[in-house]
């Protein structure tokens, strides 16, 4: 039986040191959809993602309790494989962040570490995940220059592929077209449309436009908390909290 790659999170609180970042989360993410977390600037979007792949236990002094489990594994046990983990759920970041190193190399670079060193299985994975991240027609003549060539846009492409080379479940993107002009932007949402048939799909945004255009549900945060989870068209339509139609509304964020 396939495993489910749902994410279900229940009274998940977290700390940086005192300060109490997160605040009795709760909330489903059902597999196969794109969910969108909105909300103002250090309301405790990028923290709640990261604690999906533990990305926070680099940080000193954070705690979290409560439980998270993606399908039915609690992803905060003392047994769980944190390498395994954060290769099942990859992340791309806010700002392009490709290695100096080959377009190749950088897209080899999760197989590599996780044991495949045959030339011909490393070359189908590379050719797979630029194919998956709509970059391959543009790269496939320059696998061996150097990534940091590439614009902005096909970079941010090239570190979605790299996510992908791992052979994840679940996608976290940390806000990933912030950076980016309209035409890439639209390029890597067409691209997340297409890769939830495939994976689980978590995007942090600040763009409200854009959660309407790609994601199946949208969660509001404000001040750690979730405030409101709903399908994306009724939260925005029909939004049942006053404080979620003061923010979507524009009244302050």
């Amino acid at each position: 039986m396939d495993k489910k790659f749902n994410i279900t999170v229940r009274n998940c609180d977290l700390y940086y040191s005192e300060f109490h970042a997160l605040k009795n989360i709760n909330i489903e993410i059902e597999e196969h959809e794109v969910t969108a977390m909105i909300g103002p600037s250090g309301c405790g979007k990028s923290t709640f993602i990261k604690s999906l792949n533990r990305m926070n236990d680099l940080i000193e002094d954070c705690r979290i309790s409560g439980e998270i489990k993606i399908g039915d594994q609690n992803i905060y046990d003392k047994n769980t494989d944190i390498n395994l983990l954060r290769k099942n759920v990859g992340m791309v970041f806010q700002k392009p962040n490709p290695f100096p190193m080959s377009v190749y190399d950088n897209v080899a670079f999760a197989p590599r570490t996780f044991g495949t060193k045959k030339k011909n299985e490393l070359d189908k994975i590379v050719e797979r995940s630029l194919k998956q991240a709509g970059l391959w027609g543009e790269v496939r003549d320059r696998l061996y220059t150097n990534a940091m060539g590439l614009s902005g846009g096909q970079q941010q492409r090239l570190c979605i592929a790299r996510a992908l080379a791992a052979d994840p479940q679940i996608l976290l993107m940390d806000e990933p077209t912030s950076a980016l002009d309209p035409i890439s932007t639209g390029k890597i949402e067409d691209l997340m449309s297409m890769l939830k048939a495939d994976y689980t799909i978590v995007i942090v945004t600040h763009n409200m436009q854009q959660a309407t255009r790609i994601s199946d549900k949208t969660a509001f945060f404000l001040l750690g908390e979730i405030i409101e989870y709903n399908k994306t068209d009724e939260l925005f339509a029909n939004p049942q909290d006053k404080r979620t139609e003061n923010y979507i509304t524009g009244r302050f964020g």
